[in-house]
């Protein structure tokens, strides 16, 4: 692909060429594009694809593997494929015989309400090895079953061919000069919601969280605020956890000190050591010491899957890092059916940790669908009062990159600085069209 600096007219393929190269509107790009493009476009694009992409990510988050659901979608989108041509009814009973000895997904199902396609030859070699398929005159006939192999097995060879290529031009790619900046600008230009600006900050008294915990606080965060309470102290895990958390919901820097501080006077620790060994830290994530970076609350993502907590730590995510049993326990404690826990601890062992969340908002909320994919701690605050006071106080924020790392300043192209500020502004595009898209 040609990139130009400037907004310069151009090169289209024509509509029935493109159509060709790119039938789809979702594409693997197995022919690169060859168009001139400038660089403003490029990254508008790119974004626009990294916004998909996200989308497709909460939707993984919604579809849990081996639930109802999923097997409907996949069966759902399976039939959709034009992958190959589904044989006559004529064909099949014909060849019915043949098919069901050699298939042994058939076994145990109505022949006659299953749908078989019959594919070259070359592409069932997965299944011709395990010798689970029926093989005449150089075609492949396939059951409805057995098509996922199929399809995984294409998508293999067509991923391994693009990072051969991709590794042979990334050379070009990182001598280029233009490309750079944009391309470690995007590594983070969309990540979702960082909840690093509040427009309700301030709004929260100190007198008001023991009664948030309660009703809007995940359980990661309920676990960090009770045992504040009760030991008055956190190790520096928890405290970075649970204070970039409440600085996300609203408690400023001068809040913020007062509550550690009041918290830890109560543990006997004296005035004159707070002040020293611990309101530095305070105050360096709020961006006010140091590099002056302004730290974001972490993501779910981050709490899983970084820092897991030893003894005496209280951070972490309960669904991922809690004993069965003692998770049990808690969740009884916040006043969860016993049919609700069975659901959540069935969501643990199959390590879905931010579904089991999210069937805990659903529980402690009344609702049979809480209408969004969890990935943030502060998200799951948002929607609760959300509901509960109607989304009278609390609204969603604006998107900004999700990294709790100082963000690195970029050096874009002249040319491209005032479309990055437009693009970055406009980030917070509802994306709810394209989930619709997925989940219909």
């Amino acid at each position: 692909m040609q990139f130009s600096g400037g907004m310069r007219r151009k090169l289209r393929l024509a509509g029935d060429q493109k159509s060709a190269c790119y039938p789809h509107s979702l594409q693997f790009y197995l022919q690169p594009p060859s168009e001139n493009i400038s660089l403003i476009e490029f990254e508008s694009l790119a974004i626009d694809r990294l916004k998909l992409l996200k989308t497709v990510e909460n939707l993984g988050v919604s579809y849990v593997k081996g639930t109802e659901q999923y097997q409907s979608k996949l069966e759902n989108e399976i039939r959709r494929l034009k992958f190959s041509f589904r044989i006559s009814d004529e064909e099949k009973n014909f060849r019915e015989q043949e098919i069901i000895a050699s298939s042994p997904s058939l076994s145990g199902v109505k022949y006659e309400q299953e749908s078989v396609y019959k594919i070259p030859f070359a592409d069932a070699l997965d299944l011709f090895r395990g010798r689970k398929v029926y093989l005449e005159g150089g075609f492949a006939y396939v059951p409805l079953k057995d098509i996922v192999a199929i399809v995984l097995n294409e998508f293999r060879a067509k991923l391994s061919k693009a990072l051969a290529l991709t590794a042979r031009s990334l050379p070009a790619v990182q001598s280029d000069e233009r490309l750079q900046p944009l391309l470690s600008h995007l590594s983070h230009s969309y990540t979702g919601q960082d909840y690093s600006t509040q427009r309700n900050t301030g709004k929260i008294s100190l007198d008001q969280i023991d009664s948030l915990s309660a009703k809007s606080f995940p359980p990661c965060m309920r676990q960090l605020h009770k045992a504040l309470r009760e030991n008055h102290h956190l190790r520096h895990g928890g405290r970075m956890q649970y204070g970039l958390f409440l600085k996300g919901i609203g408690l400023t820097l001068e809040q913020a000190l007062q509550f550690w501080k009041q918290e830890f006077i109560r543990g006997k620790m004296d005035p004159d050591k707070f002040d020293k060994g611990y309101s530095y830290n305070i105050r360096h994530s709020f961006g006010k010491e140091g590099k002056r970076t302004d730290y974001t609350p972490f993501s779910c993502l981050k709490i899983i899957l970084t820092n897991p907590p030893g003894q005496g730590d209280y951070h972490g995510c309960p669904f991922r890092h809690s004993d069965p049993e003692l998770l049990k326990q808690k969740l009884q404690s916040y006043k969860i059916s016993p049919g609700g826990i069975s659901q959540i601890l069935d969501l643990v062992k199959g390590t879905h940790y931010q579904v089991a969340c999210q069937k805990y908002f659903e529980m402690t909320h009344n609702v049979d669908d809480c209408g969004f994919s969890l990935n943030h701690p502060n998200q799951f605050f948002l929607e609760s009062q959300r509901l509960l006071t109607g989304g009278k106080d609390i609204k969603k924020e604006s998107i900004h990159p999700e990294t709790p790392q100082p963000k690195p300043s970029v050096q874009k192209p002249k040319d491209a600085s005032s479309a990055l500020a437009s693009l970055n502004s406009s980030l917070d595009m509802d994306l709810e069209g394209l989930e619709e898209y997925f989940s219909t």
